[in-house]
């Protein structure tokens, strides 16, 4: 086969891949706020909810999570008498947002904290409650410098997306490995591979490093 005839299934890998990588980093994003606000919190069991949350999800495997997700959940599901099969999609988003959500959060929480103490204590000579502090004054202050970090993890996270080929998932690594058992051409399929997840790192550098850009007004105006 000519590598041309590659391009179609690869893309359609490619589809599937990009998918994953935007919904589970918007899912991960909220998460990661949720989490790292939490364990900010002065309410125990929000705290205490967050903590546990950031800790299991980053001290075990995403592999081992994924496996977790799609193939023991519904087993356990079974001998309570739930159906708690997820489709291989659902999963897929759900281990890779659940696992950049933990990661995320101590970037939020480290961002929260850099925010200079007077620009609290104006906040309270102003009559702010804790919530009108935190969305207009914390969040805006903090977002510019979580961004860089929340770039990388994105990158990460598309990277990340190839181990949903375990799950049957047709992403673009999935794709691949279906075309190298069927023509045993491993060398150009996988150098195809690796130039399209190279490419794809690229854009979404470029797209990260745009909306960076565009938040960092906002440190201007917290100034």
């Amino acid at each position: 086969m000519h590598w041309t005839e590659y391009l179609p299934p690869l893309l359609q890998g490619a589809w599937v891949t990009v998918q994953l990588t935007v919904y589970s980093t918007v899912l991960g994003a909220m998460l990661a706020f949720a989490a790292g606000i939490g364990k900010l919190s002065r309410n125990l069991m929000l705290r205490a909810v967050a903590v546990a949350y950031i800790e299991v999800f980053r001290g075990t495997s995403l592999l081992v999570q994924l496996f977790w997700l799609y193939f023991a959940l519904p087993m356990a599901g079974q001998a309570l008498g739930l159906d708690l099969r997820i489709p291989p999609v659902v999963a897929g988003v759900m281990a890779l947002a659940l696992n950049i959500g933990a990661y995320g959060a101590e970037v939020v929480r480290g961002a929260i904290q850099s925010v200079q103490q007077g620009q609290y204590e104006a906040a309270r000579a102003l009559n702010f409650t804790p919530r009108q502090t935190l969305t207009a004054v914390t969040i805006p202050q903090a977002v510019p410098e979580m961004m860089p970090s929340f770039g990388n993890l994105a990158v990460q996270n598309l990277k990340d997306t190839a181990l949903v080929s375990l799950i049957s998932l047709g992403d673009m690594t999935f794709r691949a490995e279906q075309l190298r058992n069927f023509t045993q051409d491993s060398t150009t399929i996988y150098s195809m591979l690796l130039l399209m997840y190279f490419g794809m790192a690229l854009v979404l550098t470029a797209m990260m490093r745009g909306l960076e850009h565009r938040v960092g007004r906002w440190r201007k105006v917290g100034v």
